[in-house]
């Protein structure tokens, strides 16, 4: 499965909409690495990538909840840190059992599926509030 980017996906905030596109494509490049079975080091320098640039994107939509007094941001924070530790998880079974086709599929999956559900409602809804605060 490859994720495309289009423009139901976009929050109307500029900043947060570069960096869901560039999840998209990063989590895109894991399964063609996975599909094309290159080497378990090409596999986590790009799942590295991934789980930094998602901690970065979530401080920066954190940032934004903080600087406008958003009412959900703890909600919103939680969902994050949930998140984290799911990829955390996932990370840790990539390295204990090998980047397998199967195994990165299952990961790409639920990481891909989650990016979808959470800027479709909670992104959506605190970019809405933020762009009538700016």
């Amino acid at each position: 499965m490859v994720y495309q980017w289009d423009s139901s996906l976009e929050t109307g905030h500029e900043k947060v909409d570069k960096q869901h596109m560039q999840l998209f494509e990063t989590l895109n490049k894991l399964i063609m690495a996975s599909k094309e079975e290159r080497d378990s080091e090409e596999i986590f320098k790009v799942l590295d990538f991934l789980t930094g640039y998602t901690v970065m994107h979530f401080k920066t939509e954190e940032d934004l909840m903080v600087k406008y007094d958003y009412s959900d941001y703890h909600i919103h924070k939680s969902y994050h840190e949930d998140f984290k530790a799911t990829v955390g998880g996932f990370t840790k079974r990539l390295i204990d059992e090998g980047p397998t086709v199967e195994l990165v599929n299952v990961v790409t999956t639920a990481v891909g599926e989650w990016l979808l559900n959470h800027i479709k409602g909670d992104d959506f809804r605190m970019s809405a509030y933020v762009k009538s605060k700016e």
